[in-house]
């Protein structure tokens, strides 16, 4: 069995932006793993041992997962891919875009399409391009 899940990267707010989904996704956070206290303790930077080194949560049936990277890898907020959100009704896509949005960038307001009852795009406050789909029953 194969399976595909996005691994996302923060500069240091791993653990908030991970939170934060939870909440607006509905979400469960299965893994928060930092450095200390871990055998990689003796071997990370003063400054990375809080920082999250492994973050893994679950949406509906899929996975989501990321870390903060430590500060002597370049880092380039998120761009060429958006995570996709599949929900139901347009209430809860309104809901969603809306959280997601606030703080962030609204790249294509959220609204019905040819193809949706709701579509949208933007970049949330931690730099993550997200979609927000409410698919029209065909």
């Amino acid at each position: 069995m194969i399976s595909a899940n996005a691994y996302l990267g923060f500069r240091d707010n791993c653990e908030e932006a991970f939170k934060f989904y939870e909440q607006v996704l509905g979400g469960k956070i299965i893994a928060m793993m930092k450095a200390r206290g871990t055998p990689m303790e003796a071997h990370t930077e003063a400054g990375f041992l809080d920082k999250i080194m492994h973050a893994r949560m679950t949406v509906g049936a899929t996975l989501l997962m990321g870390s903060d990277t430590p500060s002597h890898v370049p880092f380039k907020p998120a761009q060429g891919f958006s995570v996709n959100i599949g929900v139901d009704t347009p209430a809860e896509a309104d809901r969603i875009y809306a959280a997601l949005a606030e703080g962030g960038t609204a790249v294509m307001p959220i609204a019905e399409t040819f193809w949706a009852l709701r579509f949208g795009m933007c970049i949330d406050r931690f730099g993550t391009p997200w979609m927000v789909n409410c698919e029209k029953k065909i």
